[in-house]
Order: structure tokens, then sequence, then C-alpha cells
């Protein structure tokens, strides 16, 4: 009896002693280490969200746990052209598009585009004209491809099917209108923005719009100036209360993803692990060596859409057909390992970086990617970060294209100077897409002690040909082709990276460590894209790792 009623006063010990801990615990994180003062005080102080658990997934991505991998050809490299030799690379944890941007996801920032800024008025006449997608890429010379011509992007039998004609200028452009949208939805269900906010600059109640920027670095400036009149039921008293990034609430760009990081997403290697190794290389995303598969459910059928051999885009109609001819409705074959569709075949993708033949992983091995350009925010006369209001820049591209550089609302953005790079180790300029491969000091013919500046005889590294486009007084575009008789190569640092095979290519081209290049100007019937998102915070979802006990004996 004695030894019972110590065993329930033992018990009834440790269940008070968890509660304490608990409280101990949850009033702690409300607690400075630093000093001891209070976080979150209702007299004020330091306000930090201390309930943050992880980065919430941002509509249509996929979470990809990042680690180690091959980057690079290992198998079938019949060309031995020097290009993508295999290097050990390691990526960060990232989200990335469960499918390709479908033509209806185009359409939608295409309607937003019209009724923000209507294409009639002439201060947004080439807003709109700009990120419409090239139609004509359909066209053949010898080839009945019409329908396609007219119908591919807006009739609703292709809504699901990825947008193609988008150059890769268009398609960064479509990444940072789609992270305007959905911060400002965030912003809604938290309570920072009302209900109607983003209807009233579609609706033309409320001049300018919702840029994710602005709104972190000046929020006063977003809806033109309006923002009083939007916030929602986080505004008390009267008085302004803006979300910042240290609530947790505004998420990470949408962007084109890394070439490593599609090539990583893409072999899905994480099907293949064996403890701490991968079992092999894939040749393909999906497991084994063929394009059909051999499981006993479905055996025989493609797993992708390609083109299988001259003058068969699909196969003989019936059971070996690979289901489509030209591009395929997304999520029509089985994806990845990892939920990702179609990361082979269907169509070709464009990715962030700048195309150079070589990775130079002596540089670096970690998150590698080639397209870096530092830039920061411009400050004007009052002191305060510059936000654009009218004042719209345009791009010519060298064919004759015009794009929008920036829209209205958003902050003004300037490359780095000496006050950032000064003394620095880790950069030392603005533009660094050319670095070690490209840049003058990088020339086998680069004379650092030559002030001459003859550009057209200079021998550099990478001469690819320019295109002069000129606009005269009345609109008419002056297009003059590069006739010189010194060029050597077709790469340059506006060429960018697209991987992966499409309806147009062999089964050589399925291969995730393939790449090719095109200037990013231009478009075709086969190139489209997926966005990504970087990945704050923990490295993994789960929690998979063996605990280890704090105290060491």
């Amino acid at each position: 009896m004695k030894k019972q009623f110590i065993k329930v006063v033992l018990s009834c010990a440790v269940i008070a002693g968890g509660f304490s801990s608990c409280k101990n615990s949850s009033s702690s994180k409300n607690t400075s280490r630093a000093t001891g003062w209070k976080i979150n005080a209702k007299e004020g102080g330091f306000q930090h969200n201390t309930d943050y658990k992880e980065q919430e997934t941002a509509p249509g991505l996929v979470f990809v746990e990042g680690g180690t991998f091959t980057k690079g050809k290992v198998q079938d490299d019949v060309m031995h052209d020097w290009n993508n030799t295999p290097t050990q690379q390691h990526v960060q944890s990232f989200y990335m598009d469960e499918t390709e941007v479908t033509n209806s996801m185009y359409l939608e920032y295409l309607d937003y585009l019209k009724s923000v800024y209507p294409p009639e008025d002439p201060r947004y006449s080439n807003i709109y004209s700009g990120a419409l997608p090239d139609t004509l890429v359909w066209r053949n010379r010898l080839g009945f491809n019409e329908t396609m011509t007219n119908n591919y992007l807006r009739h609703p039998a292709y809504a699901e099917y990825p947008v193609v004609g988008v150059n890769w200028v268009q398609a960064v452009q479509f990444a940072e209108w789609r992270t305007d949208r959905v911060n400002e939805i965030m912003l809604e269900r938290e309570g920072y923005l009302s209900s109607e906010a983003k209807y009233k600059a579609l609706n033309g109640e409320a001049e300018g719009t919702f840029s994710t920027e602005a709104y972190l670095n000046r929020p006063e400036s977003v809806y033109n100036g309006q923002i009083d009149s939007l916030q929602g039921k986080m505004k008390k008293d009267s008085v302004s209360n803006f979300a910042s990034r240290s609530t947790g609430i505004i998420l990470p760009e949408y962007r084109l993803p890394t070439e490593t990081e599609w090539e990583y997403a893409a072999q899905a290697q994480v099907g293949s692990r064996e403890y701490n190794n991968y079992r092999g290389r894939k040749k393909y995303p999906w497991e084994g060596d063929y394009t059909r598969n051999g499981q006993r459910l479905g055996r025989g059928d493609q797993l992708a859409n390609f083109k299988q051999g001259k003058g068969d885009y699909g196969g003989i109609a019936g059971w070996s057909d690979d289901g489509a001819d030209i591009t395929a409705e997304v999520k029509s074959y089985k994806p990845n390992d990892l939920g990702l569709y179609e990361m082979a075949g269907n169509v070709a993708e464009w990715v962030a970086d700048v195309y150079r033949p070589i990775v130079d992983d002596e540089v670096s091995d970690f998150n590698y990617y080639r397209g870096n350009i530092y830039m920061k925010t411009a400050i004007g006369e009052d002191g305060k970060v510059n936000v654009i209001r009218d004042s719209i820049m345009y791009d010519t591209l060298p064919n004759g294209k015009i794009v929008a550089v920036n829209l209205p609302g958003e902050i003004k953005m300037v490359p780095v100077d000496e006050q950032e790079t000064y003394l620095r180790t880790n950069f030392s300029s603005s533009d660094n897409r050319g670095y070690r491969d490209g840049e003058p000091g990088s020339s086998r013919f680069y004379d650092q002690f030559n002030d001459e500046e003859d550009e057209e005889n200079k021998k550099k590294m990478y001469n690819s040909p320019t295109f002069k486009v000129e606009q005269d007084s009345t609109g008419s575009m002056k297009r003059e082709y590069d006739k010189s008789n010194y060029r050597t190569t077709l790469i340059n640092d506006e060429v960018r990276v697209f991987k992966g095979g499409s309806w147009r290519d062999r089964a050589y081209w399925l291969d995730p460590a393939q790449r090719r290049f095109l200037p990013q100007y231009m478009a075709t019937d086969y190139i489209g894209f997926r966005c990504a998102m970087s990945r704050v915070g923990s490295k993994s979802k789960t929690k998979n790792k063996t605990v280890r006990s704090k105290k060491v004996r």
C-alpha cells in the first residue's frame, strides 16, 4: 500500500513537472535570451513572429528536398562536345511547379495586364503586346500548322496544355507578376488587405496595383497611395499596420529554376536511394533504360511525349501511340519520384542560367548558377526608396519586340556600386554573368595594359552577332543585320539555357543532363517553362534525423 502511494505521488510530480516545463517553454519563446526582455509585449519593444512553423507551400508548387548529386552527362555523350561535364554539386531545398505553366495560367496573366493596363491607353500600349506569346512559332514553310497558330493559345481545348511561343524575358516577367498576385492574396487572408483590394485594381476603381517589393519598402505607396482605404482587419484605430518579412507571411519570389535545380529535380534520385548512396545513375526521370513502361499495369505504354523517329511524332495510332503528336495536356504521363510531371518530353523548358560550355565547380559547388546581376533599391532625393509612378521603361529586343522593363508602382532598382563591393572578397561587381568565362580578363587575348577600345576588332572569347533595332520618327522599326566576318560564336551574356526533351526531340534529349541554348529574346513551338521558389528555413519537412543527446559524456 505504501509503495503504491509513493508511485502515485511520483507520477503526479512527473505530470506536474511536464506541465511546468511546457509553460516555461511557451513563455521562454516570448522572452529574449539575449536581454531577458519580453518579445511582442503590448507596451512595445521588439516584435517578432515566435509562432512561425515553416514556409507554406505556395500555389502550384511541390517541395523538393535538397541534397548532393552528380550534375552533368555521364553516359550517351555521343557528341563529345565538352558540354556539361560531370561535377558534384549540392542544391538547397526549393519548390518547383508540379507542371509546366499552361495556356490557362498564362491567359490569366494576359487578362490581368489587359484589365489593369488597357492597351488602348497610350501610356500602356506596349505592356500587353509585349507579354503576348508569339503564336507564329507554329508556322512551317512546308507544313500545314495554321490551326495551332490560330487556336493553340486561346482555345479551351488547349487550356491545360503547356504554353509555348514565350521567350525567356516573358517567362521571367510572368514569374514576377505571379509573385505579386500570390502575396497579395496571402496578405488578404491574414487581414492586412481587404477582400476587395485585388479586384479594385482590376475593375479600374483604384489606380495602380500591388507590388511585393514596393509593399515591403514603401507600403504607403501601394495601389498608387490608396493603401489606407484598402487595408483589412489588421488596421486598428486608423493606424496603419503593415506586414513585413519578419511576419513570415510574405513568400519568396516565384522565379525560373536554375539549371542545377532543374536537373536535380528531373533526375529525382530520391527513388534510387539506398542508405546514403544512389543505386546507379538514371538515364531518364523514371527508372529503367527504356522509354516504355515495363510494369505490368500499362506495359508497353510510352512514358513521355517525344519524337520517336523521322516522320514519327507519336507512333502508330492505337496501343503503341504516346498519346500526342504536338504537346500533350499536362499530367498526361506519370510523375517522377518527386511528384513532378513531364520533366522529360512535352516541351523543353527555360531555366535561369546564362549558357557556358563548362560548369566552374572550382568557384562554386553549392547552388551553382551563372547569371547573377546584383541590384539595390534606388534612393530618391527625399531619402526614401524610389517608387516608379508614371515613367514606364521599355526595352526593344533585338528582334524588334518591345517589352516593359518595369510596371507602374514598382520600385526602381540600380546596380550595386563601390559602397557594396569595397574590400569584399565574395563579389566585386554588379554583373557576374561572364565571371571567369567570357569576361575580358578571361579572354586569351586580354591585354590589361592596352587602353585602346576597338570593340569591332577586339578578339573576345564570346563575340556573338549583334543586331541593331532602331525606331524612326514615324514609329517604324529599322532592323540591321550583323554583317561582320569576325564572329566566331553564337554565345553571349544574353543566351540562356533550356533543358529537357520536347515533342519535337528524339529520346537522346530526354536525359535531364542534356542542355541547349537560345538567345533570351527568341521563342519556339517546343520551349515552355515552369516556376520555382526558394525554401527558407529547414532543409527537410520531415523529422527523419537521428535524435542526438544534448549531453556529451
